[in-house]
């Protein structure tokens, strides 16, 4: 499945980095690369991975799915202090009730903050940090985070692949970063590849169908014009809302003529 890519030129996506703390798991690796690019991010970064050539495994390589150029670009670093060395706001994503620590916020809500930091800091950068598949993130790593971030889930079964987690970050991210970029959340039609007809039908056409509609209603006794109630105006309203194309027009007063047709015989 594709996505539109209209975002990607954006210069706000490129100011959000995705912190992935000794991953283990090439798959992960590769799964996190995919779903960064297709929310139209770049910026991975791995902590102390437990293999040094993380990126270039083949399990990493497959299920990158084409994001591979995310995966040749990613940063590895000894320490999460290197790898928040530009961040001035980090989310820690963590799935655990801390005591201590940052301040908690859900993810979409995460996401909003760092929308609202991006547009009033113009050298701001935003960081999601994830920790291991198996325990997560160390009361240390969310130290050097300003804020902690949950995924809201099933309180009895909250066990979140690293890899989802990711993308559900990034998802919530790219649409709070679309919304207040005013970018397109829906993918781009290009209007010269429509077919000619498409186009939503003038008034005038609509109306002149509409009298032809009553008058293929009356041929076939549907419609009694001495006591219409008000079969017409609803007719019209059910129209109105269908938006009808030129095409849509031409096929319906065809079907008018073939009504009125069949009433005569």
């Amino acid at each position: 499945m594709t996505t539109d890519s209209s975002s990607k030129t954006a210069p706000i996506f490129s100011r959000v980095r995705f912190v992935m703390v000794h991953p283990s798991h090439p798959g992960n690796v590769g799964a996190a690369a995919r779903a960064i690019k297709t929310m139209g991010f770049h910026d991975l970064h791995l902590v102390a991975p437990r293999y040094p050539d993380m990126c270039q495994l083949p399990e990493a390589q497959a299920l990158a799915s084409g994001a591979t150029d995310v995966l040749a670009d990613a940063g590895i670093t000894g320490t999460l202090e290197e790898a928040l060395a530009p961040v001035t706001l980090a989310f820690a994503l963590t799935a655990r009730a801390r005591d201590l620590g940052p301040p908690p916020c859900d993810i979409r809500e995460a996401a909003t903050a760092s929308q609202a930091h991006l547009r009033d800091h113009e050298h701001g950068k935003i960081a999601i940090v994830l920790g291991t598949e198996r325990s997560g993130l160390t009361n240390e790593d969310i130290a050097r985070c300003q804020r902690i971030c949950h995924i809201p889930a099933n309180p009895e079964y909250s066990s979140l692949n690293v890899a989802q987690a990711l993308q559900l970050a990034a998802w919530e991210l790219r649409y709070a970063l679309a919304v207040g970029a005013s970018l397109p959340l829906l993918p781009s039609t290009d209007k010269a590849s429509r077919p000619e007809g498409s186009e939503p039908a003038p008034n005038e056409k609509v109306q002149a169908f509409l009298a032809h509609w009553e008058q293929a209603l009356v041929a076939l006794q549907f419609l009694d014009p001495r006591h219409p109630k008000k079969l017409m105006p609803r007719m019209q309203h059910l129209f109105s809302r269908s938006e009808l194309s030129q095409d849509e027009v031409d096929m319906l007063r065809g079907v008018c003529t073939a009504m009125i047709k069949a009433a005569s015989r």
